[in-house]
């Protein structure tokens, strides 16, 4: 196992009325912006318990934030809450909700002439304070609501990229498990893919003598197998829900990341087909992961193997055999989930693909555990996703 330092601040409410209890977690002062999406929120009965706990607050909306939450728009967050002089934000959403307000307050305060240099200047990211924030998680899948990392997309770059800081770690999280029962079933299908593959990225890489650590990452990727398709069949099963919301924060809160070594390629490949086509960010790593598993199955292969015994139950047949079995069953169980797994099953072709065979070209990154995942690899991968 590798040295590591492990700090998470957050503080979780879990459990059906928490929300009232948000009351006690901000300053009585403060000006709160609270940002949200689409508006799901005020039709589903989540905005009014909000609205009733922050009772007494000076409190100023922000709603629009979309999925893959756009710069352009968290922009127009950051000049309000600037003009307003919020002081604290509660993000009401998902993890896009989220992961828009985590940008939001660190732009508030930054001092740099563009806050889009907050997502490219990567681990020397330039972030010196930021606004406080809460969430109230109604979307199960990214694990945001417990972690100190961000996506954003800009339309005008065609870029979606990422950072991380410790001071956008939220304050609190609230975690109702009642808020999912009305979610539409492709949104607690991408929930469920995006949770395991954060688990993936975090446990398939190469043996690290990290017991607990795997043990702890197969029961989790065990449990999404398992609770994935009640979470369909029955929504209103509170403890159906109650698990899948707490597998998708655990998947991605850093506890499974300590002392191991971790991916992302699959993020990584899947933000650019999100940038340039749009798709469910759980229907680019359904996409990608199959793909790169078979690539990757020489450097992986001792994990793989692990893989397919403790998760999968395989036992018998050759290594090979093995390794091919839990792949596909892996590639099975996102299908099941009623996501498809190929390109060209969302109408991409190959001469689509050749802007971000040139993106990775330019930038040289090299991906992986291991960084052997090339920009030709990258290209195989892609190739043979079609």
């Amino acid at each position: 196992m590798k040295n590591f330092d492990f700090y998470n601040p957050v503080k979780i409410l879990f459990g059906e009325g928490k929300i009232k209890e948000i009351t006690n977690e901000i300053p009585s002062d403060a000006t709160v912006m609270v940002t949200y999406g689409g508006g799901s929120i005020k039709r589903n009965g989540v905005f009014s318990q909000v609205m009733a706990a922050l009772d007494g607050f000076r409190v100023i909306e922000f709603g629009g934030i979309e999925p893959n939450p756009k710069y352009e728009t968290l922009m127009k967050a950051v000049e309000m809450a600037r003009s307003e002089k919020v002081s604290f934000i509660l993000a009401v959403g998902g993890g896009s909700v989220i992961d828009g307000t985590k940008f939001i307050s660190a732009a508030i305060p930054f001092k740099g002439d563009d806050p889009w240099h907050i997502l490219t200047m990567g681990d020397k990211v330039e972030v010196t304070q930021a606004v406080p924030f809460g969430t109230v998680l109604t979307l199960p899948a990214t694990g945001s609501e417990m972690n100190m990392f961000a996506v954003v997309s800009r339309n005008s770059t065609t870029e979606k990229l990422s950072f991380g800081h410790p001071l956008v770690f939220p304050k609190f999280s609230v975690l109702d498990p009642v808020v999912t029962y009305s979610l539409p079933v492709n949104q607690i299908a991408n929930g469920v893919v995006d949770a395991f593959v954060h688990v993936i990225e975090q446990y398939l890489t190469y043996p690290a003598n990290a017991n607990v650590q795997d043990r702890w990452a197969e029961g989790l990727l065990q449990t999404l197998i398992d609770i994935g398709p009640q979470a369909l069949a029955n929504p209103m099963n509170f403890d159906v829900r109650a698990n899948l919301m707490w597998s998708c924060t655990m998947a991605l809160n850093g506890i499974i990341a300590t002392g191991v070594p971790t991916d992302w390629a699959t993020h990584t490949i899947g933000h650019e087909l999100t940038a340039f086509f749009g798709l469910d960010h759980a229907v680019t790593l359904s996409i990608v992961l199959p793909t790169l598993m078979r690539e990757t199955r020489e450097e992986k292969k001792q994990k793989l193997l692990q893989f397919a015994k403790r998760v999968w139950g395989i036992d018998v047949g050759t290594e090979d055999r093995k390794i091919d079995e839990a792949i596909e069953k892996t590639e099975a169980f996102f299908q099941s989930m009623g996501i498809k797994t190929r390109l060209s099953n969302y109408g991409i072709t190959e001469d689509q693909l050749t802007p971000i065979f040139n993106r990775f070209d330019e930038r040289g990154w090299k991906l992986g555990e291991m960084k052997t995942i090339t920009s030709e690899r990258i290209k195989k991968i892609l190739l043979a996703a079609l």
